[in-house]
């Protein structure tokens, strides 16, 4: 063999080997850490989203990616979760909202964080502004200080003759204060007298009703939060038990059989969340990716439930509504 020739073909051989070397290596499992309000079977559709979501920009678990879940009892929880996904290295945490976020921020100023449905990212300061968030932290955001006085305004139209409101909230939820603020203007504005309710945990249901019943309240407006959307069906059971026509922050509430939901769509917030955990993936930054807003909102009407409450929905709003239970 030839000089020439020889060289050519070890060299074509030194190629050859490190790509085939490289061709037999498995991929590399980017972990993606999700911490949540359990149980998970009250998260199956946004889970899926999230899923579906990962699997059309092609990632599929086992193979590219695996998504390590911590389910949490009670919000006071969150803080050991997030310490022990810090703790396992994760490549992103996917914290849903300003409940997961904000122990998520405690917990790392590196990893990156997307949320899917924060409520008022810029207002509680967990990004410095929508379009340069700074930090480590980004994702899609929902503002509830403009959700939440519309919600409360639909509430009187389904009830025009109601003017004391009970507001249930959850004051664990960081983001809540701001909309509790825009409520109050809105119920001034309406001229209702707002009567603010607060639950913690699932155990605060029956006393937060008995306050209601005792204060003779005419209407319930739930503002949005993760206990309220785990905790679904007991809620809707309690508002009709106690003849309470209900608005809620999210159509899950009233699938289980609230009354009546106007929110953003938040399962398409969880699948274009998808979107941010593949651009960190490849390399892009949090403070690289301005937070976007949510494009869908919808309105559910339960007339199963208006019937049992022996409530009539304005024609108006049936003809608005997104989607209506009978």
């Amino acid at each position: 063999m030839r000089r020439r020739e020889f060289i050519r073909l070890i060299g074509g051989a030194a190629v050859a080997w490190p790509l085939a070397a490289r061709a037999q290596q498995p991929e590399k499992i980017a972990k993606i850490g999700y911490p949540d309000l359990g149980p998970a079977s009250a998260r199956v559709d946004r889970v899926e989203a999230l899923r579906a979501g990962l699997r059309d920009l092609g990632y599929i678990e086992g193979k590219n990616i695996a998504i390590e879940f911590r389910w949490a009892e009670r919000a006071e929880q969150f803080p050991e979760l997030a310490t022990d996904l810090v703790r396992r290295k994760v490549d992103v945490i996917f914290a849903i909202s300003s409940t997961m976020v904000e122990p998520a921020r405690k917990a790392t100023s590196t990893i990156p964080i997307v949320f899917a449905t924060h409520a008022d990212p810029v207002g509680i300061g967990h990004v410095v502004s929508l379009a340069r968030p700074g930090g480590n932290i980004t994702g899609l955001s929902m503002l509830l200080t403009d959700l939440a006085p519309k919600e409360l305004e639909i509430l009187t139209e389904v009830v025009p003759q109601a003017k004391r409101v009970a507001v249930l909230w959850n004051p664990t939820t960081p983001s809540l204060p701001p909309a509790m603020k825009a409520v109050d203007a809105a119920g001034q504005r309406l001229g209702l007298q707002l009567v603010k309710v607060p639950a913690q945990a699932d155990e605060d249901f029956d006393g937060a009703f008995a306050i209601m019943a005792r204060e003779r309240l005419e209407a319930l407006m739930v503002v949005a939060s993760p206990l309220f959307i785990t905790h679904r069906q007991r809620l809707a059971e309690l508002a009709r038990e106690h003849r309470l026509p209900a608005m809620f922050g999210s159509k899950e509430n009233v699938q289980a059989g609230g009354l009546i939901s106007y929110s953003a769509d938040l399962t398409d917030l969880h699948r274009r969340a998808a979107s941010y955990i593949d651009k960190i993936l490849r390399g892009a930054k949090p403070d690289e990716l301005p937070v976007e807003q949510a494009s869908k909102y919808e309105m559910v009407i339960n007339l199963k439930t208006a019937k049992a409450l022996g409530i009539t929905i304005p024609a108006s709003l049936l003809a608005r509504a997104d989607e209506v239970i009978e």
